[in-house]
């Protein structure tokens, strides 16, 4: 009888031991977890929380700290690299500003100094002010429109368009531009209407925008290019030129916010960097989409998708 009470107490002392020890490294492996989900939070580094257990609920806790940590450092990316595009669209809109604020200042000083100014100079740089006062005007309007693009504080209703008939009307418009510059101008779009889920006010913003792009970079292909096409699903408007193009390791940036064609392109020519974001984001609300392709002073081509309306 003795020898079995024996027993007994020995096998409960043993599962007391197990279960201290199991809890030690339990707690232990806690300890571990704490300190250092504290060094990735305090460091903000990228690292994961790699812990060997067998227990099955740290298993799941761990599961659930590395998902919440993987969508925290998502955010701080985007974050930071939402930080670094307002920063340099600042910089972007400071020196776009000033420049012709400059002229601006230059112009009301000649007027100011020099009382001896005959009326037709007078007349010259009163409309130089108004030019540059036009062109502030702009930026500040580009931006803004932008900031309600992206805050979704717009109206563009979806319905159904004819699209060969706005790019015509489009085309059309700098025609006497295209041609007064010497460019040569390619219009395919066909006879028969095609009819495609839009906004024209929304797909006239687009296509002033890369038409004004493709003459003002790509005047040096001396043509110009606006093609429409379709298959079973969707309409696609190709608006292309010959010019200097955009290197391959750009191409996946420039619709991003403040990332400046001449950058790549024509160093002649300044902006916001705000202009092809917009014009993603107009062709977006529009649920199509828009791609880039460019083989230096071959063809580069900014194709528009639309979904096709067939009744």
């Amino acid at each position: 009888m003795m020898i079995i009470l024996l027993l007994i107490i020995v096998a409960l002392i043993g599962i007391v031991i197990f279960q201290w020890k199991g809890k030690k490294e339990q707690d232990q492996t806690i300890q571990y977890m704490h300190e250092k989900l504290q060094l990735i939070v305090n460091e903000q580094s990228n690292e994961k929380i790699l812990v060997t257990t067998t227990n099955s609920q740290i298993q799941q806790l761990l599961i659930i700290m590395n998902a919440l940590l993987d969508h925290q450092q998502k955010v701080q990316a985007t974050h930071r690299k939402m930080e670094d595009s307002m920063k340099k669209m600042l910089a972007n809109i400071s020196h776009d500003l000033k420049t012709p604020l400059t002229v601006v200042l230059g112009y009301i000083e000649i007027l100011q100094l020099q009382s001896s100014t005959s009326e037709e100079e007078r007349q010259r740089l009163l409309t130089g002010v108004h030019t540059k006062t036009l062109e502030v005007l702009n930026i500040i309007h580009t931006f803004f429109d932008l900031a309600k693009l992206e805050a979704g504080d717009t109206d563009y209703p979806i319905t159904k368009i004819n699209v060969c008939e706005i790019c015509r009307k489009n085309i059309l418009s700098f025609y006497d531009m295209v041609t007064s510059m010497g460019l040569d101008i390619s219009i395919t779009i066909p006879e028969t209407p095609m009819y495609a889920l839009g906004n024209e006010e929304a797909l006239d913003r687009v296509l002033n925008n890369l038409l004004s792009n493709a003459i003002a970079y790509g005047a040096d292909g001396n043509v110009i290019g606006l093609t429409v096409r379709k298959d079973e699903t969707n309409i696609y408007i190709d608006v292309w030129d010959c010019g200097k193009g955009i290197e391959e390791y750009h191409i996946d940036n420039v619709f991003e916010r403040m990332y400046t064609l001449e950058d790549s392109r024509n160093k002649s020519f300044q902006g916001s960097g705000l202009g092809l974001t917009i014009t993603k984001r107009l062709v977006e609300i529009m649920d199509g989409s828009i791609q880039l392709s460019s083989i230096p002073y071959k063809k580069t081509i900014f194709t528009i998708a639309l979904k096709q309306m067939m009744y």
